[in-house]
């Protein structure tokens, strides 16, 4: 039996539970989670992009502090819209919808292109 509430565990009579030691292997980012787990280079890339977009409307209707009805009307959208978007259901939207929310929120959009790694294999 364990003692609880103490912060600690141990077992009755004395003797100290110990956690057994395990050894973790970490492996370094490629900078897109979504290539990192597993996503072809181009989809990963457009699931990147698109979670970048949502999360910049998220951050504006949360500056603006509107409530989902409210950012619906603003966004020319239906509030259960609103609400897919905020639970991050990144497949039900595409980047052109996701621009458009974001400039009727009063953002702008830019897009930057860069040389692809020159490690990467496509």
């Amino acid at each position: 039996m364990r003692e609880r509430g103490t912060g600690a565990l141990f077992r009755l009579g004395g003797r100290r539970d110990r956690m057994a030691k395990r050894r973790v292997e970490l492996t370094n980012s490629s900078g897109n989670v979504f290539r990192d787990v597993g996503f072809p280079t181009p989809a990963a890339e457009h699931l990147r992009v698109r979670a970048e977009l949502m999360l910049q409307i998220e951050k504006a209707i949360r500056a603006k502090k509107l409530k989902q009805a409210q950012a619906a009307k603003v966004m020319g959208v239906s509030q259960p819209r609103v609400s897919d978007l905020l639970r991050g259901k990144i497949d039900l939207f595409g980047s052109d919808a996701l621009i458009d929310m974001l400039a009727r929120l009063g953002r702008r959009v830019r897009v930057v292109t860069s040389a692809a790694d020159s490690q990467r294999v496509a």
